[in-house]
């Protein structure tokens, strides 16, 4: 099993922020900050407790007037990347609300080494029109980074993040931002505005449609962009986006001999079936299949999830398939004994099913 993300910030890690921060800071005291940091209440901490934690530890440490401390932490952080290095923007965050004239050009400078994603949402919240403003601006910017923030760090639902809720409530302050990095050359970038897309669809799924519609076929990234965007309302089965990607009527086709490897399974174990399409039309032409998976839940009720097998134009009339779902245990699904179930969707409509029970290990 992986390791947990939160013990990347180890002994070792943490003694090399230590030296950095000395090398720019002469009076740091980095015996100070390392057993501030591993106190009593190190172990039980998460990863965000954790890196919050280590921001006020550098706080209390360097104890610097934030015009002081933030150029020690811009010349740390080149030293540092990943979601490790997060805390320094997280610096900025905390204690740079009142200084914005020196709080956005280091989240432009740190994002770069880390992200600023989410650190740049309080300031949304506390101005939206100036902060807005600011990410239009680092949408043009030469550095990927910088221009992915621009969408990342406005999502409505970032994940792990502050949720935006003027967002979730009224998107379109976000789209101008879209609009400049709908053809930018990153995939880095492009993934966020396709993530941003579909966060903008589960609380305003007619704003992404439109977008969508307005923006198909104008340029191989944009499509790629608009199809990952959509992703959540095509497994919602949308009529409008289905219609968009050119799924349409399912009248010709047809599950046969839907079939399942073993039945029942334990929890631990994988769902194997299998099963024919077959199309009365002279080929299968041009479709989305999935499986649908009806979870139990500790309530009696199911919870269904949908998993996509293949898209695209066949040219056969039948064709035969297979799929595996694994049943093990994990941290996002507990898995319950007793009957669930298994549905095949042709271009998001149900079309066979077939219920199996899971057993205890």
């Amino acid at each position: 099993m992986p390791e947990a993300l939160k013990h990347a910030y180890n002994q070792k890690y943490l003694q090399q922020v230590a030296d950095e921060i000395s090398r720019h800071h002469k009076g740091f005291d980095k015996a100070g900050f390392l057993a501030l940091v591993f106190d009593g209440e190190w172990q039980e901490r998460e990863l965000k407790a954790r890196m919050s934690h280590i921001r006020s530890c550098l706080h209390e440490v360097l104890s610097l007037p934030f015009t002081e401390a933030v150029p020690v932490l811009c010349n740390a952080a080149p030293a540092f990347g990943g979601f490790e290095a997060m805390f320094f923007p997280d610096y900025i965050e905390a204690y740079g609300q009142d200084q914005w004239d020196i709080s956005l050009p280091a989240l432009e400078w740190l994002t770069r080494f880390s992200s600023s994603e989410f650190a740049v949402r309080p300031f949304i919240i506390a101005d939206q029109e100036r902060m807005m403003e600011q990410m239009y601006q680092w949408a043009e910017d030469d550095n990927y980074h910088v221009r992915r923030l621009a969408s990342e760090g406005c999502r409505p639902r970032l994940p792990w993040a502050q949720a935006l809720p003027e967002f979730k409530q009224n998107p379109l302050p976000v789209l101008p931002a879209l609009e400049k990095l709908k053809t930018d050359e990153s995939d880095y970038v492009r993934r966020s505005v396709a993530n941003n897309l579909n966060d903008i669809a589960k609380d305003n799924a007619q704003v992404t449609i439109d977008w969508a519609k307005a923006n198909k076929g104008n340029s191989d990234y944009t499509d790629w962009i608009i199809k990952h965007g959509c992703r959540t309302l095509l497994k919602q089965a949308d009529k409008q986006v289905l219609q968009l990607f050119g799924y349409g009527d399912t009248e010709s086709f047809d599950i046969k001999n839907l079939k399942l490897v073993k039945e029942p399974i334990r929890i631990g174990e994988h769902l194997e079936f299998s099963f024919q399409l077959t199309s009365s039309s002279e080929d299968l032409g041009k479709l989305r299949l999935e499986y649908e998976i009806g979870y139990l839940k500790a309530n009696g009720k199911h919870s269904y999830k949908v998993f996509k097998i293949c898209e695209g134009e066949y040219s056969a009339k039948q064709k035969k398939y297979t799929a595996r779902r694994s049943f093990k245990p994990m941290t996002t699904r507990k898995h319950y004994p007793g009957k669930h179930w298994l549905k095949i969707r042709v271009n998001g409509i149900e079309k066979e099913s077939i219920s199996f029970i899971l057993l205890i290990r």
